[in-house]
């Protein structure tokens, strides 16, 4: 909503000077809504009760001559202090002919409050505390709405955190440890196993798997080489590197991806400005009818009294107290329910573009995969248990996620001793068990130890072909079974894309994998189109070029995901995913199963239909009463009382919205 989101950046502007920066605007304002909410009421309650108990019971708890300053006195500091913002944005939209919500809010509230003065010289009745009330009203629906907003804008801070703090590097022939900040191009960095490497760079000496995970999203590690090209931040296993700085501060690649961030999210708006449409509408509308009653009512009667009367009676009745409400009660109650489900709901426009959107395009691995390595298909010319315990027995020294995979599907209690055992970097493994001599590796180890795999070609080719990762299991320089690695499917992904599918949704998966690969997982899961050999930076791009096509919805779950979440019209994050794609998404699903996704387009799809139904009530009472208003058979105490009915019933119909099921 424009208006609405002018009107939040004005608030916000209001804090920004005395707010810390390493805390998130967003939490900012839900602290600030929440203090205004809590004295609001603890003003406001008191109020309701001074008025009600003697209007309605004819109970004075104070004495009537004191009831009207009583009353100016408790509704001063909530439409003045705590509604300050309000007060002074809806001023300045009188003055500019830019009508907002706050504009009849503001003007309600004031006209309201100033019968309670003009009531000490006998011209109108006092209707102050209805002030109150009003502000109080809108205050609570501001805070739920700052609360169904989510708490955005941490992922810059993430991103940052990622980096190493500090690097190693060679000065002549001493190493010293230095702030990364402080590295140069050019520079030699010592990266040991388990350590991030510093800032993006060149191997120079050194064999090693590097864990590019964290940027990636790829689960496998990366096997890298004298020559071999290291991204900062990512973590070094196995081997000590010599890197070489080539990029530092912000020409690295993860800066890069931050500055990628930061465009999408400040490129991206909402699309709906329903109630905004309204209301530019309504308002002015209200303003000009209430001018024209009192003229008519002053110029039939000769009774200014009767006139300000009827005219505070037609502007408390339009002032849309249900209105601040019904789109956050609706989101709360939509978000409570997703929540149940392991479905956040961390922004309100999600909402509102969910039901447009026509294309869903899905990151691969950790997304449609489960994120990390597993056997997934065997090929042997003994026992198989034979092959297991052979291979599992050899790896359970290497710290390779390959390895580990193959143990995990060996499950041995007891492994075979092994002795001579050699890392082959970029190859595989080496070992003597028994008199045997045990290889395990790839083509390239195989073909250098003049192993023959003549016999397993075509076995070779099949695996590679179902884009599994091949490791070869040699013992005596004869092949005794081909184990085949890759990212398992989650169980529910083809589910999860049929349905979508049936629902004429157009799923794209995207992934930096090969394209054979690629298309063997879409092919498993149902997806009929690919984007493969895509570079993380350039996710977004592609994005972006598809919405030319229609609205697009973004699931991912890794680092470099953040961007393409941000430039999509929705940014649906898997909640197993990292730290930063959650915060970058507009809808989180926390059990990072795809059929979340189902579920969290029928969820938005109903809550906004609730919001929709909403707006509507929330004009309705309004609009029956104003011409009641006008014609002077409404007391103010009762639009009041309509406009509460008017709350009521924007809240039992939010609530209503748990009988859908999802």
């Amino acid at each position: 909503m424009k208006m609405e989101e002018m009107g939040r950046e004005h608030e916000q502007s209001m804090e920004i000077n005395s707010h810390h920066h390493s805390e998130p605007l967003e939490d900012s304002e839900i602290k600030s809504w929440f203090k205004r909410t809590v004295w609001s009421w603890i003003f406001t309650i008191p109020i309701a009760i001074f008025m009600l108990s003697q209007r309605l019971f004819g109970i004075s708890l104070i004495p009537e001559n004191y009831l009207v300053a009583v009353l100016l006195i408790l509704a001063f500091p909530v439409v003045f202090v705590f509604g300050f913002d309000t007060i002074k944005g809806g001023l300045r939209g009188l003055f500019t002919f830019y009508f907002n919500m706050d504009s009849l809010i503001a003007l309600g509230t004031i006209v309201a409050y100033l019968t309670g003065i003009f009531s000490f010289f006998g011209i109108v009745d006092d209707y102050s505390g209805v002030a109150g009330m009003i502000m109080a009203f809108f205050t609570t629906g501001k805070y739920v709405e700052s609360l169904a907003r989510g708490r955005a804008g941490r992922e810059i801070k993430k991103l940052l955190e990622l980096g190493a703090k500090n690097a190693k590097i060679i000065k002549g022939k001493e190493e010293i440890e230095i702030p990364v900040i402080e590295v140069k191009v050019g520079d030699v960095m010592i990266v040991r196993p388990g350590e991030k490497i510093p800032t993006d760079g060149t191997i120079v000496k050194g064999y090693s798997s590097v864990d590019e995970s964290m940027i990636t999203g790829e689960s496998l590690p990366v096997d890298k080489k004298v020559g071999s090209n290291v991204i900062g931040s990512t973590v070094n296993q196995d081997g000590v590197l010599y890197v070489k700085a080539t990029k530092v501060g912000k020409d690295t690649f993860l800066a890069h991806i931050i500055e990628l961030v930061e465009e999408a999210q400040g490129t991206k708006i909402p699309i709906q400005k329903l109630a905004d449409k309204i209301t530019s509408i309504f308002v002015p509308s209200i303003l000009v009818i209430s001018i024209l009653t009192f003229g008519a009512w002053w110029f039939f009667t000769n009774d200014i009294s009767r006139a300000v009367g009827v005219s505070v009676a037609v502007l408390v009745i339009a002032c849309p107290c249900a209105l601040g409400l019904a789109t956050p009660t609706a989101l709360m109650v939509g978000s409570g329910m997703g929540a149940k489900r392991g479905i956040l709901i961390r922004k309100g426009e999600a909402i509102q573009t969910m039901k447009e959107i026509k294309i869903i395009i899905f990151d691969k691995t950790g997304t449609i995969t489960k994120g990390r390595p597993e056997v997934r298909k065997l090929y042997s010319t003994v026992k198989e248990s034979y092959l297991l315990e052979i291979a599992s027995s050899m790896e359970r020294f290497s710290e390779h996620s390959i390895a580990k995979a193959i143990i995990e599907k060996a499950k041995l209690k007891k492994f075979r001793e092994v002795k001579n055992f050699r890392v082959l970097r970029g190859k595989g493994v080496e070992g003597t068990m028994g008199k045997n001599r045990i290889i395990i590796g790839n083509k390239l180890l195989m073909n250098e130890n003049k192993i023959s795999l003549k016999d397993f070609e075509d076995k070779l080719d099949n695996f590679e072909n179902q884009g599994y990762t091949v490791v070869i299991v040699s013992s005596d320089k004869k092949v005794i079974g081909i184990i085949g690695v890759a990212d398992n499917i989650k169980e529910d992904s083809a589910r999860a894309m049929a349905l979508l599918n049936v629902k004429g949704y157009r799923t794209i998966m995207i992934t930096g994998d090969n394209e054979r690969t690629a298309k063997t997982i879409a092919n498993e899961v149902g997806i009929k189109e690919v984007i493969a050999n895509v570079l993380p930076e350039d996710k977004a791009k592609k994005v972006e070029e598809l919405q030319k096509h229609g609205m697009v919805a973004f699931v991912g779950d890794g680092i470099n995901d953040a961007p393409a979440l941000k430039q999509s019209n929705v940014g649906i994050a898997m909640g197993t995913g990292t730290d930063v794609a959650i915060e970058s998404g507009d809808i989180v699903l926390v059990k990072g199963s795809l059929t979340g996704v189902v579920q969290a387009i029928i969820l938005s799809k109903a809550t906004f239909r609730k919001i929709k139904q909403n707006l509507f009530w929330a004009f309705a009472y309004n609009t029956i009463a104003i011409p009641v208003a006008v014609l002077g058979l409404l007391h103010p105490v009762i639009a009041e009382i309509a406009m509460a009915l008017s709350s009521i019933t924007v809240v039992v119909n939010a609530n209503l919205l748990r009988r859908q099921t999802i």
